[in-house]
């Protein structure tokens, strides 16, 4: 008998602001991240107002984790300390590894049209938090992209897909956390059954339309989160059709200590980070 991953919880997002005023949607972050490890944030972003996104995200200071930004529409443009500069555009990923810390701003390419994708914050290991900062500007056709035997478009980008029939890897690849990372296209009456490895966090969050959770009598509606057990498969199918975002990674069971930009192990590594940030020392 097939044994499903059980939903833990179901939760929906909440509107704030970020950067110089910029309007989202924090799917999840601060009290309780620990719940969502390796992940430590997920904010959708989307608007065709450009009050909402034109004031952009000014020069501004990371350290201990990793940015994935991933781009449905719009253009932002990416600089950073280290001289990288960067074109974000629909269909494209931003992965920066800030470790020891960086510097950079994203700013809006555009003064009118649509602004929408999301950005995850990936928390590194305790080793590598004060290692080299690190950035890849990935294009639109670095993307894999492929379409499952059931008729289910995916975006690779990262980790590997596997149903069984089709294989993909991702355009990156990471170690410690082995993060998955999809965009699943289901379209109406289909469904898709990914293979992710024993033991790790599954979050699944539609940002359009709704999907089944085989195993859950619940229906997963737009704009919900849901977060599943760590072990079981995982089979999601759609009646209407539905974009869905599945993010897994291996759980790091290390302490979390969060202060803004900067995400840590200690107390005092956190203070240090803000002497490092205040001295200009943070990139050093």
């Amino acid at each position: 008998m097939t044994q499903f991953r059980k939903v833990l919880s179901i939760q929906a997002g909440q509107p704030t602001s970020d950067g110089a005023g910029v309007k989202l949607t924090r799917v999840f972050g601060g009290p309780g991240i620990e719940l969502f490890d390796p992940f430590l944030m997920l904010d959708e972003f989307g608007s065709d107002t450009p009050d909402d996104y034109i004031a952009g995200f000014p020069p501004h200071p990371h350290r201990g984790f990793e940015t994935v930004t991933y781009m449905l529409e719009g253009r932002m443009r990416h600089e950073d300390h280290m001289g990288n500069v960067g074109l974000l555009q629909g269909g494209g990923v931003q992965w920066m590894t800030a470790a020891r810390g960086v510097i950079h701003s994203e700013m809006p390419e555009q003064e009118e049209g649509v602004m929408r994708g999301f950005q995850l914050w990936l928390n590194l290991p305790g080793k590598s938090k004060m290692g080299d900062a690190g950035y890849d500007d990935i294009q639109p056709e670095r993307v894999p992209r492929l379409t499952t035997q059931n008729s289910v478009d995916v975006v690779v980008i990262a980790g590997q897909f596997d149903d069984g029939q089709v294989q993909q890897a991702g355009a990156v690849q990471r170690p410690d956390t082995e993060p998955q990372y999809f965009d699943f296209h289901i379209p109406a009456g289909k469904g898709v059954s990914p293979i992710v490895p024993e033991g790790h966090r599954v979050l699944l969050y539609v940002y359009e339309g709704e999907v089944e959770i085989a195993g859950c009598a619940q229906t997963l509606g737009q704009s919900r989160l849901a977060r599943l057990s760590e072990n079981g498969q995982v089979q999601l199918n759609s009646a209407t059709g539905a974009k869905v975002l599945l993010i897994a990674g291996k759980p790091l069971n290390e302490p979390i200590v969060q202060y803004g930009p900067f995400v840590m192990n200690s107390r005092e590594e956190i203070e240090q980070a803000l002497r490092d940030f205040r001295d200009d020392k943070l990139t050093a």
